[in-house]
């Protein structure tokens, strides 16, 4: 028996342990069934991209992510518009069209337009029967030439800042910054007083 006043040992043990493991035994032929899936739906597509419709660049939601970039839904009617590109054309040539989307800002709508308009130049459109070729479909030399994109078509990648490195003086290193920050928030601190008792001197001086 256990000496001094503790708790009489009592063991928890039966839990029944494997009701509640989760194993991934299926895992390697989940992953070579999607594969066979993605091979499937490229044949299926021919000869459009297997990433999908083409996306706008937009920013994230939230002060939190608003800085970065992402695909978002569709392009808006007025990107469309500006990249001469019909509302009920752009979704037969592989662009992505949201109705409701608003262009917030010029530098967005800007980027998108040029987005489509590279999208546009490098454009391959098979006619919709073969040999019966209509305004519109590219020519059977460039026809010929097409290969189905593999992957992401023109990916999003945010720019990143370039470091400009300079060689330390000796000013900057005598250079005293909490000091300089003391000294402007006491400037700041009594810009008013200061300001008064000027603006009393000069009516001193006039009289």
């Amino acid at each position: 028996m256990v000496k001094h006043n503790n708790v009489v040992p009592n063991g928890h043990f039966r839990k029944h342990w494997q009701n509640y493991v989760k194993t991934w035994f299926n895992q390697p032929a989940r992953k070579a069934r999607r594969r066979l899936a993605r091979q499937k739906k490229a044949v299926k597509i021919f000869p459009r991209p297997i990433a999908g419709p083409l996306r706008p660049i937009v920013h994230g939601q939230t002060l939190k992510y608003n800085m970065k970039l992402r695909a978002g839904r569709g392009f808006s009617l007025e990107e469309l518009k500006a990249a001469g590109i019909s509302k009920k054309l752009a979704p037969t040539i592989g662009i992505a069209v949201d109705h409701r989307r608003k262009n917030r800002s010029l530098e967005s709508l800007q980027a998108n337009v040029q987005r489509l308009k590279t999208y546009k130049a490098k454009l391959v459109v098979f006619p919709r029967r073969a040999r019966k070729f209509k305004a519109g479909d590219s020519t059977p030399e460039e026809l010929a030439s097409a290969t189905q994109v593999q992957g992401p078509y023109m990916p999003i990648a945010g720019d990143k800042p370039s470091v400009e490195l300079v060689k330390v003086t000796e000013e900057m290193q005598s250079f005293k910054a909490y000091n300089k920050l003391r000294v402007e928030r006491m400037n700041e601190r009594h810009i008013g007083a200061r300001m008064k008792k000027a603006a009393e001197a000069e009516k001193e001086e006039k009289k």
